[in-house]
């Protein structure tokens, strides 16, 4: 039995196929074949049952399935301790980010990039909740996204504070006012993004839902802008998002009087996992670069849960 064969088999039955499972492993599908019918010979027991789809394991099957993720995760974590010790950041980091928090990717990237030219890092846009399993599940090795989450199964490490800034059309009244105050927004039309979006998760807690008068089924901000632009209300958006803003639009801005409306950002990984090198450069990458683009204030963190 070798930690390759398990992976192997664990590939098999999350994908529920050998082809898409070699795919994912980047090896043939007769090799992956052949080493999971060996395993299962020597085990002298069948894992899957063959021919269904996607393919079913056994009863046995799960239970080799169970115990094999615990060896796997161990094998991995006596990898990372030797990359700890060495101090090595390199190899492939897959990094997932909710798209409202996407705007800090140009900031740092490419200085991390050239400071880190041995990491491949992959990136993926997921929603929130999506983004959680597959930390949790493994696909993704971190997640930049807003916290605290409260899980007992996740390491969180703060990254920034980020404040909420108002959108308001020149010709609305509170276009007027130097800052606002969160009673000032009490009677006004709110444009958000789709509900389960977990920034106007945060929004409805700053606000009564009586309030929010126009939830749209969209996860851009620019439609948001563009329909306050037409006159149909004032949308809240995250400071970083509006960094490079053309000066027509910077006039629109609204910062809110101490303590600001803000969120946690941080970046999430497994608990049952070593905390990688490659986890600590990417913080104190991103940390940096957003004292380099974010005013320290007072501020008032809403959740996003």
């Amino acid at each position: 039995m070798t930690i390759t064969q398990l992976e192997y088999v664990m590939a098999v039955a999350k994908h529920g196929s050998f082809t898409k499972a070699s795919d994912k492993c980047n090896v043939t599908q007769p090799t992956l074949s052949m080493q999971v019918q060996n395993l299962e010979e020597e085990l002298k027991t069948k894992i899957f049952i063959r021919g269904t789809k996607p393919i079913q394991l056994t009863e046995v099957g799960k239970k080799i399935i169970d115990q094999g993720q615990i060896i796997v995760d161990e094998a991995i974590k006596i990898k990372e301790i030797v990359l700890h010790e060495k101090n090595y950041i390199g190899g492939e980091f897959k990094l997932g980010i909710i798209p409202t928090v996407s705007s800090i990717i140009p900031l740092f990237i490419n200085k991390f990039i050239k400071k880190h030219p041995n990491v491949n890092l992959k990136i993926q846009e997921l929603n929130f909740n999506d983004l959680t399993k597959k930390v949790l599940s493994g696909d993704l090795d971190g997640g930049i996204t807003s916290t605290p989450l409260n899980n007992k199964e996740i390491n969180e490490i703060p990254l920034y504070y980020e404040p909420f800034v108002a959108y308001v059309p020149i010709k609305n009244n509170l276009s007027k006012i130097k800052k606002l105050k969160v009673e000032d927004l009490e009677y006004s039309s709110i444009l958000i993004l789709e509900e389960k979006n977990n920034f106007t998760k945060q929004i409805f807690k700053l606000f009564s839902s009586s309030n929010i008068n126009m939830n749209l089924n969209t996860t851009s901000f620019e439609t948001l802008i563009q329909l306050s632009d037409q006159g149909f209300g004032i949308t809240l958006l995250p400071y970083l998002y509006t960094k490079n803003f053309p000066k027509e639009r910077l006039n629109k801005l609204k910062l809110f009087e101490e303590p600001e409306p803000a969120r946690e950002i941080s970046i999430i990984y497994q608990k049952n996992k070593l905390k990688s090198p490659i986890i600590n450069a990417l913080s104190k990458c991103i940390e940096k670069t957003s004292r380099e683009n974010l005013k320290s204030s007072k501020i008032n963190i809403i959740s996003p849960i």
